[in-house]
């Protein structure tokens, strides 16, 4: 693949994440899907969720935010072609609100389905099924960290999602996986295999600050919001 190509890939990667910051921070509806889907994130952690519960989450997860922004697409879009009442403006806004709501229920069933078996059991039993699910709780971590990152950058309103902005989501991600890489590795062979991997998530960082996408302190924070949710995620519940 060419340099030229690899940068348009890039740049569309930015471009479709600058759309789920817009989203985030001109629609309330969005935030609060968001805020729940964090919720429930952290909800499957703590009760040890097996991993096919946590796919069937995440594709519930997915499914209402993608309606929910196809929703809002279908809004804009609505009001750029007609400035008068027109009742089939109205009609396309109220089936696109309908899309989101059937998305809403159906994850909400899902969400029954995989907790409510779970409410009555004690928590050492779900924290004794997380120490066999690293993978699990891993991914979980990983997916919190990225929404997180996604949220503080709408919250803060700089630079674009994958070129500046606080934090730095790469810095996060790596430094994520270098602390849940520290936790999951055998006792034997922890301190060079976390080494090597904290010099990869500082290359990461370094890399940032190098190409001027991000400020020092950008990837700093970018780095330590990474660790400390991966860090608190295994220290509680691995």
């Amino acid at each position: 693949m060419s340099r030229q190509r690899a940068l348009s890939l890039i740049e569309s990667f930015n471009y479709a994440i600058e759309g789920i910051v817009h989203v985030l921070r001109t629609h309330r509806n969005m935030r609060i899907h968001f805020a729940a889907a964090i919720a429930v994130l952290v909800a499957a952690i703590w009760t040890g969720v097996t991993r096919f519960e946590l796919i069937a989450l995440m594709i519930a997860i997915a499914f209402v935010l993608v309606a929910e922004m196809i929703n809002s697409a279908v809004e804009q879009a609505v009001d750029i072609a007609t400035t008068a009442f027109d009742p089939l403006a109205k009609l396309a806004k109220d089936i696109a609100a309908g899309a989101v709501l059937i998305a809403a229920i159906t994850a909400a069933a899902v969400g029954y389905l995989v907790f409510s078996r779970r409410l009555g059991e004690p928590t050492a039993s779900a924290i004794d099924r997380l120490r066999n699910a690293p993978v699990t709780v891993t991914l979980a971590a990983l997916v919190l960290v990225t929404m997180i990152v996604i949220a503080t950058k709408a919250w803060t309103g700089r630079g674009t999602p994958l070129r500046g902005g606080l934090p730095s989501g790469h810095a996060a991600i790596a430094f994520a996986g270098w602390m849940a890489v520290t936790y999951i590795v055998a006792a034997d062979d922890r301190f060079a295999v976390s080494s090597v991997m904290f010099l990869m998530a500082l290359l990461v960082a370094q890399t940032r600050v190098e190409a001027g996408f991000h400020s020092t302190l950008e990837v700093a924070y970018g780095g330590l919001l990474g660790a400390l949710v991966t860090l608190a995620v295994f220290q509680l519940f691995f």
